[in-house]
């Protein structure tokens, strides 16, 4: 038992500079949005720019592309929150369309399908599908923040589920323990756009 825990400190912690760098602000960009933050989107860019080398020495390709583009979606989104409202005002939260969901479902299950078959046959990649399904997920996710559509934070706390084991079975162990945290911070998130929707919803009758 303390051999496997002295092999598990040690594997933890001489994991690279660059994979702890990238947890810290990996973190603190979570945090900002669920404070709905615009300092959200520059960090999370520097974060996933990290990741992207991460991501690839694990073998986790899909995952790398994935960190490529939120850094596209960042930028897009830091955009919406801006500008994104009514005759360009700043973006408020509100709830997901029906047809969205129907969108982000059907590209759920052809990214996980078919990225899925071609990192199993085409690659060493490690957990083909599983890495295709957290990518796909994540994708997801982020387009429903990117409209600041309260239900983003569901789809996050699904795909942090699965990234947990996945991360740690790769030996990333401090990413594992970072989305784990990620958990709690989906349901804070969810937790205050939901209040900060009903206040906007308070305004708007009042006004």
């Amino acid at each position: 038992m303390l051999h496997s825990l002295t092999e598990f400190l040690t594997a933890a912690l001489g994991n690279s500079p660059l994979e702890w760098l990238a947890v810290l602000t990996g973190f603190a960009c979570v945090w900002l949005a669920a404070r709905e933050s615009l300092w959200n989107f520059p960090v999370a860019i520097f974060s996933c720019a990290l990741y992207i080398v991460v991501y690839y020495r694990a073998q986790l390709y899909s995952d790398s592309l994935l960190q490529a583009m939120f850094i596209v979606l960042s930028l897009y989104g830091w955009y919406e929150w801006l500008y994104g409202g009514r005759s360009k005002t700043a973006l408020v939260v509100s709830r997901t369309r029906g047809v969205e969901w129907v969108v982000c479902a059907a590209f759920v299950g052809a990214f996980t399908l078919g990225f899925g078959y071609y990192l199993q046959k085409h690659t060493d990649a490690a957990l083909p599908h599983w890495d295709s399904f957290t990518t796909a997920g994540s994708l997801a996710a982020q387009y429903l923040l990117m409209r600041k559509r309260l239900e983003n934070w569901w789809l996050w706390i699904v795909v942090d589920v699965i990234y947990v084991p996945i991360l740690w079975y790769k030996q990333l162990y401090p990413t594992s323990a970072l989305y784990a945290l990620y958990l709690g911070l989906a349901v804070y998130g969810y937790l205050e756009w939901r209040k900060s929707m009903k206040s906007e919803v308070g305004a708007m009758k009042h006004a």
